[in-house]
């Protein structure tokens, strides 16, 4: 297996990251642009507006559980404990960020936003137990 395979889905995850930036600019550009906002709103951020809320929020959020899938995939690969097994598990966690991202700054329909939540956060736990269970294996 090719170790630096488990970088892909990273970079996959990052792109999402910058995503979500270019998505909360263009809202946030929209609602200065429509009057409801100033520039200068955004210096200390204490209101988001309605426009951009959700974006901002899910900013947040892949800042929060994505860290974890950082980490291991790096240790992963830093303990050569990648296989096709990792490699999967980090595209289904990529693709359950990918939904969340969607829902989460287009509808916001909690059912479907915690569903994609729920995957990533099994599919992550699962990363973690086979990292943990390499590990035992080459001790």
């Amino acid at each position: 297996m090719n170790q630096i395979a488990i970088f892909w889905p990273v970079i996959a995850q990052v792109l999402l990251v910058f995503i979500v930036y270019g998505l909360l600019s263009l809202r946030r550009t929209a609602a200065i642009k429509a009057g409801n906002v100033r520039l200068s709103d955004f210096r200390a951020n204490r209101h988001e507006p309605r426009e951009s809320v959700f974006v901002n929020n899910n900013l947040l959020n892949q800042f929060q559980l994505p860290v974890l899938f950082y980490v291991v995939c790096l240790c992963l690969y830093v303990t050569e404990g990648n296989s096709v097994v990792t490699i999967v598990l980090a595209w289904l966690f990529v693709a359950s960020r990918y939904i969340h991202a969607a829902v989460h700054v287009t509808t916001n329909r909690m059912p479907y936003r915690q569903s994609a939540f729920a995957v990533g956060y099994v599919v992550l736990g699962l990363l973690w137990v086979w990292f943990a269970l390499h590990l035992l294996a080459i001790v």
